[in-house]
């Protein structure tokens, strides 16, 4: 966690520093180029820090790269205003331009991650199914299974219990969706409940346990993660079913 703080503050840092050091570049062909083109030159500045840092980063980027060329290119010089109708558009379209840019550098790197975070969930759910068929004992996958769960939803431990039902744990629906107390439970806001969370295994539409999540502090696991659990879970099920028959 704090190195992606460190990232996004250095990212911010560049949108409030680079646009200024591009102007200052820029000065000296002030007399030479339009500011449609300078404006240009800046909108490139944004894109950069935008493709690097967060969706904020972009945003002060865009909004610095504006004032500078309020400050540097626009009449009267060196103040914080534009005269000119021209300029005054230009400055617009600057603005709306970069912030524009920040949210589609922002919207594809939010892709590349859940592409790259869709992939290993795909593998998991792979690696389970495979084990399943293959001729392991339901107690091997169901302690594969439990490892997997750590690692996926930010756990502390993760066990299995066989049989029947004790007590009234917060619990991980099939639908992804946690209750505590039959009361839904905001993960996103709160983070998952600190006491054992229960996460039910059913195979052939029988059911023969349930995994006992003990998360930490700070796990707040996505909708999706918590939805690829529920599917290991049933990975679980449909081998300790299928052990089951075998055993008929």
């Amino acid at each position: 966690m704090p190195r992606y703080l460190t990232r996004d503050r250095l990212a911010i840092a560049a949108g409030l520093l680079l646009p200024l050091a591009a102007a200052a570049i820029l000065m000296p062909f002030r007399s030479s180029w339009s500011n449609t083109n300078v404006a240009l030159l800046l909108v490139v500045v944004v894109v950069g820090v935008s493709a690097i840092g967060s969706r904020v980063a972009g945003v002060v980027a865009a909004v610095s790269a504006v004032a500078w060329f309020d400050f540097f290119f626009t009449v009267p010089y060196y103040r914080f205003t534009i005269r000119g109708s021209a300029d005054l558009t230009t400055a617009i379209l600057l603005l709306l331009t970069g912030l524009a840019v920040s949210q589609l550098a922002a919207r594809a790197r939010r892709l590349k991650v859940v592409t790259i975070t869709d992939a290993r969930y795909l593998a998991l759910v792979h690696e389970a199914a495979a084990m399943s068929a293959a001729a392991r004992s339901p107690d091997a996958i169901v302690g594969y299974i439990s490892d997997q769960l750590v690692g996926l939803l930010g756990l502390e431990s993760a066990r299995f219990e066989y049989g029947s039902l004790l007590g009234h744990p917060p619990r991980l629906e099939p639908d992804g969706s946690v209750t505590a107390g039959r009361i839904p439970w905001d993960v996103e806001l709160a983070g998952l409940p600190r006491q054992e969370i229960e996460l039910r295994t059913f195979g052939n539409g029988r059911y023969y346990g349930r995994f006992m999540l003990r998360a930490r502090p700070d796990a707040r696991p996505s909708l999706q993660a918590r939805l690829v659990a529920v599917t290991l879970a049933d990975q679980a099920g449909r081998a300790l079913g299928a052990g089951a028959t075998t055993a008929l």
